[in-house]
Formats: C-alpha cells, structure tokens, sequence
C-alpha cells in the first residue's frame, strides 16, 4: 500500500467516526487498534500500542495540566471568581458598555489562574448575560464579547492546552507559555476599543445603566482586596518560571497551592467544594491523558505506514516558497477548527506540521504560537465551536443559535488579525520570552 493510499484510508476512517460523534479517544483508539494490526506486525504490534500508550501518559512534562486545571476548578467553585466580577463592577464607571468592558477584564485576570476556557466563559455567561440583557443591551454586545474573552485564555498561562502543545510538539512548554501573554493581551486591549467604539457609534448596543455611586475607597477596596491576589498568583507563575527557580511543573503545583492557600484565607474554601475541584481536575485530566494515549500510538503509526514520511517528502521537494506552506499549514488548521475540537487538531496534524517547522528553520515558539491562535479561533468558529455551545447552554431560549454565531464573527476577524500581526512581526510572540528567559 503506497504511502497516500495509508494517508486517506487513516484519516478517512478517522474523519467519519468523528463525524457521527465518537468521542475523539475512542475515536483514535480504533484507528490505532486497526493501524496496529496492518502496519505494526497484528499481535505483537497491539503489545507496542499498550507500551507506547503508558509511556505517554507518564511524562513528566505532562504534569503541569492537572496543577492548572486544579487552580480554575477551585477559582470557580469557591466563588471567589463572583467576588472579582463585583470588583470590576465597582471600578469601571463611566464608559461605554460597561459590562462589556467588565466581561472582558475580569476574563483576562481569570485567564491569568484558570486552563480551563469553557468555565471562564460559562461563568461569565451565567452571571453577566442576564445583567446584560436586563439592561437593554443587544444580545451581540452582551454575547461577543464573553465568547471571545473565554477564547483568549488558551493564550494566556496558565493554559494546560499550551502545555499539551509544548510536550506533543517538542517545544519549550515554559517558553511558550510566555510566548502566548503578549498576543493575548493585545487580543483583550483589541476588545475592549472595539465595544467602546461600537458603543459610541451606536449607543443603542449598550444603554447607559446609572447605579449607585460608590466614591474614594469603597470603590478601589474589592478591586484591591479580591483581584490583587489573583494577579499575585499569576505572578508567582511566571516569576517561578522565569527567573528558573521551578520547573514549569513546580511553578504549576506552586500556583495551586497559592490558589487554594488564597481561597483558605478569603474562608471561601470548604472540604466539599475542595472534594468538587479535584474531581473536576481528574475528569478533565483523564479525558485529557486517554486522548495522549492515542495520539502517541497514531503518530506512530502514519511514521511505520510512510504518511508521515511521504507527505512531508512531497512537502519538502515541491519547491513551494515557506510563506506559502506556512499560509497552507494556518489554513488547515482553521478549517479542521470548525469541524473538531482541539486536542484532536494537535494530534491530526502536528506528526506532519513539526518536520515542515524544523525544515524550514522556523522559531517553534513563533510556530507555537500561531498555533495557540488557529485553536483558539477554532473555538468561535461554527458549526462546532465549543464555545458556541457553551454560550448556547447559559443564553435565553428565546435568543437564536444563529445571533449566537453572528456576535462572535468580530472577534473572529480580530483573531484573523492577530494571527497576521504574529505572522508578520514575530517578536510579538518571541519577544517576552527571550527578554526574560534570558536576563
């Protein structure tokens, strides 16, 4: 069987389970059970699979994602995210659709302790959208923005998704978790113009609420009692990582700790929401590790079966120009982004897309990046964007799938934009990185 011939038959059955709605671990389990018998040797190819399979869910740089997944569980269910929310409310007066702005903000300080982007969004979605809507604000304005912000965490560390991306692809996991701060925080800085703007334009998005005025203190107390900490946290990750005190393991477990030491001193903290948040983590991190399992065992398989190989080759010697494959490669990705989710999108193409980085000589981290960036889109993207269906489960029945949609294209484009300012000027991504891994 010619390697093309292995290539559509894999990725063929692949696509079609996944189609009818396999789970995607199931969904590569099969296909590694079939690869195994025809490429691997039948029996003693199955053993390989069991071995491979262990191997990699016991790598130490995979450890990290419980420790990041553990700090939004605990965020979330201790309340103390509410808290922060209220904070923000009090400070941001007097602007344009406020409780977009405050959507946005607080989303950006709970990216900076949370891996877990569904629950920044279904957080947000719960408490905000009502508000919102009561308040007059057209669904687009009150939506878009809480979509969009969920999204943004992927970028901003901690992120276990990134960490997944460093240890699949090779790729500095504390370098990128820094390489994703800057564009994400430009993302939000993007957002928040863009309401405000709207808001100007049109000032029937988002009509002026007066509340009560708080004045002098009153007004800053919250913000400094309830979200400084939460930045401290933030800080003692990246600082940890950074100045090479800690792994990016041990600044993970280090960021847990003061997660759950913060919650503990705020009295938010009981044993039965503690028993809650390690729950969560174990959920997700399982699901998380079972799809590893397969990803490792597909990889592979398509290198023993000459896709890999193969397409790459065809790559390498068409003699196409490096800006073009590259254009191609963000394609790819935004595209499977519409129709799969994430962790699937690593494992379908980074066996054939990392070869390509190492042969054209690109900077992983820049690579990485761009990456974090088509996934992050892919959340937004219809039909199956993950957030889509999250906002679709906290919105008024009364309000349409099709408005759900329509208020993320925005901020859909400003990902286009983003993805071409990193494209184009790569020490967006590179910059911080280097400047701080390197003092």
């Amino acid at each position: 069987m010619s390697w093309w011939e292995s290539l559509t038959l894999l990725f063929g059955l692949l696509s079609v389970l996944l189609l009818v709605g396999v789970p995607a671990g199931f969904a590569f389990l099969a296909i590694n059970l079939v690869g195994a018998l025809v490429y691997l040797g039948g029996a003693p190819g199955l053993m390989m699979v069991v071995r491979n399979g262990v191997a990699s869910v016991t790598s130490f740089s995979l450890t990290p994602i419980p420790f990041f997944l553990l700090m939004g569980e605990v965020l979330f269910h201790t309340g103390l995210a509410m808290k922060a929310i209220d904070a923000f409310d009090r400070a941001v007066r007097r602007v344009p659709a406020r409780l977009s702005i405050v959507a946005v903000v607080a989303g950006t300080v709970f990216s900076a302790i949370s891996g877990a982007t569904v629950a920044t969004t279904a957080l947000l979605g719960s408490l905000l959208l009502p508000e919102m809507l009561r308040r007059g604000y057209h669904p687009r304005m009150a939506m878009g923005p809480i979509m969009a912000i969920g999204a943004v965490d992927m970028l901003i560390p901690p992120s276990a998704l990134t960490v997944l991306l460093g240890s699949l692809a090779n790729i500095s996991i504390s370098g990128l978790l820094l390489a994703g701060v800057l564009p994400g925080l430009l993302l939000s800085a993007i957002f928040v113009f863009y309401i405000v703007a709207r808001a100007k334009m049109n000032p029937e998005l988002a009509p002026s609420f007066v509340r009560e005025e708080v004045t002098g203190w009153e007004r800053w107390r919250p913000l400094i009692v309830h979200v400084t900490p939460l930045v401290s946290i933030f800080a003692v990750v990246v600082a940890s990582m950074t100045a090479g005190w800690a792994t990016p393991t041990e600044s993970a477990a280090l960021g847990a700790l003061c997660t759950v030491l913060v919650c503990a001193l705020y009295r938010s903290l009981s044993w039965r929401m503690l028993v809650k948040a390690l729950t969560g983590t174990a959920a997700i991190s399982g699901m998380i590790l079972f799809i590893i399992i397969g990803a490792t065992t597909f990889s592979q398989i398509l290198a023993f079966s000459g896709a890999t190989n193969g397409l790459v080759g065809l790559v390498q010697g068409s003699g196409l120009s490096s800006w073009l494959v590259l254009a191609v490669m963000m394609g790819i990705l935004l595209v499977l982004g519409c129709f799969v989710d994430q962790i699937s999108m690593m494992l379908m193409t980074l066996p054939f897309f990392m070869p390509l980085v190492a042969h054209f000589g690109w900077d992983p981290l820049w690579f990485g990046v761009m990456y974090l960036i088509c996934m992050q889109l892919g959340l937004l993207t219809p039909p199956f964007g993950m957030l889509l269906f999250t906002m679709r489960s906290v919105a008024p029945a009364h309000i349409r799938t099709t408005e759900i949609f329509a208020a993320a294209v925005p901020y859909v484009l400003f990902g286009l934009l983003m993805l071409l300012m990193v494209m184009l000027v790569p020490d967006i991504a590179t910059g911080l990185p280097r400047w701080l891994m390197t003092r």
